[in-house]
């Protein structure tokens, strides 16, 4: 078995420009591009674009040698002898260079600010072969000429394996193991890489996360930006990711609006769920009400404290943190609560009727912002229930939504969202 050897190795900046000679040292143009074939590992460059004016390419097979200086050809330069960009190739400089990468272990948004490209030779053929993608600060200086500048800095490569061919000819490129990595990153980290997306991508950037990690991100951004998502999606999918949100933030979003769209928005929505985030959306805009979610967990006066913790166990891989628990009886009226510490510290077969706090602290659905904020500073709740005038347990108002009121500025990333269950009401 023949080995590849490496001819030369070289940056994509220090070729663009470079001239094209023929056999003869004739100079027959400049390089403005190259065309890749990106069917493998790493992308081939199949052609060369070497003059403004012309879509002809020089094919790679009729190129001799690659260096810093020239490009040279193998023969005598002859137009019948150029290609047509074929419907698999790209250009490098066109539709790679400049486009965004994930860098995973930054959790950040990067720049391909330059590229660099490998010659090799196999047995009787050369291939000029992308190896990596330059994210760094010096690949972008050495595009500028002033690496020189920068030369104490360390290089910060992406190897081209790790990198998926574009979709298109216009989206961004993503590393190919993307989706096992985003599940090891935070729904902040997530958040803060599509919000450096330009507008139009960040819609199809949602939608190629799972439904969880859409919701989670989605959470972490402030309206406006939540809004606009939403808004550049296609109805089923925006339809979708609502029905799939918290519905207090479902309503919010929808709340703003305009109430054609948001109506659409609704009917395509399961018919619970609608329900639920409608009901949420007629509270006025200060009321308590308006800032509760529906996510609690409401377990009967009846069951054991170990009946209690198997159904909780039952609900916990799709919960976020439980930290209170709601006694309610048939109708649904709150009859007390307690702490899952103290659920956990109960004799087993106890009843919750006999361990819960009957005095709960609470609050009704129209009360002001304000009184909500001074209840939970007061008695140091994490959360506290909402009611109606029958003292039917209508949904929570958690510590993180308040912070959001009083400190709109800082927006909900910046606030800890982990304080609510995953997925509606459930009452047992």
């Amino acid at each position: 078995m023949t080995m590849a050897a490496i001819i030369g190795e070289f940056y994509f900046s220090q070729l663009m420009g470079k001239p094209i000679l023929d056999a003869a040292g004739q100079h027959i143009g400049k390089v403005k591009d190259m065309v890749v074939k990106w069917d493998s590992a790493a992308p081939r460059v199949t052609g060369i674009k070497y003059g403004r004016n012309t879509q002809g390419l020089v094919p790679i097979k009729f190129v001799s040698e690659v260096s810093s200086k020239h490009i040279q050809l193998a023969g005598e330069f002859a137009p019948h002898v150029m290609i047509p960009l074929q419907d698999d190739e790209i250009y490098v400089r066109k539709w790679l260079l400049d486009k965004q990468i994930i860098d995973f272990k930054g959790s950040k948004l990067v720049r391909v600010n330059d590229i660099t490209l490998t010659w090799v030779a196999h047995e009787n053929q050369r291939d000029l072969v992308l190896v990596a993608v330059d994210i760094g600060l010096r690949g972008l200086f050495r595009r500028l000429g002033l690496e020189f500048l920068v030369k104490n800095m360390a290089h910060n490569f992406i190897g081209w394996q790790f990198i998926k061919p574009l979709e298109n000819r216009t989206s961004s490129l993503q590393l190919s193991r993307d989706k096992e990595q985003f599940s090891q990153l935070h729904p902040a980290d997530i958040a803060d890489i599509i919000e450096q997306l330009d507008y139009n991508s960040r819609a199809s950037f949602i939608k190629n996360l799972d439904s969880r990690q859409a919701i989670e991100a989605l959470a972490e951004m402030d309206l406006d930006t939540q809004i606009e998502i939403i808004t550049q999606m296609d109805q089923e999918q925006a339809s979708d990711l609502l029905e799939d949100m918290p519905p207090d933030e479902a309503a919010d979003i929808l709340g703003e609006l305009p109430d054609e769209k948001s109506q659409e928005l609704l009917s395509l929505m399961e018919s619970d769920d609608a329900e639920e985030v409608q009901e949420l959306m007629n509270y006025p805009d200060d009321t308590a009400g308006a800032l509760m979610t529906t996510e609690y967990i409401g377990l009967s006066a009846n069951i054991t404290a170990e009946a209690a913790i198997e159904k909780i166990r039952e609900l916990a891989p799709t919960a976020e943190t439980i930290y209170y628990i709601y006694v309610l009886n048939d109708n649904e009226t709150l009859l007390g609560a307690l702490s899952l510490r103290e659920l956990i510290l109960a004799s087993p077969q106890a009843n919750l009727g006999h361990i819960m706090h009957e005095k709960v602290i609470y609050i009704r659905h129209d009360d002001s912002h304000r009184k909500v904020a001074d209840i939970i500073h007061k008695y140091g709740l994490l959360a506290v229930p909402v009611v109606d005038e029958q003292s039917t347990m209508l949904g929570i108002i958690t510590v993180d939504d308040v912070l959001e009121i009083l400190i709109p500025e800082r927006g909900r990333g910046d606030v800890s969202s982990g304080y609510i269950v995953n997925r509606r009401l459930w009452r047992w």
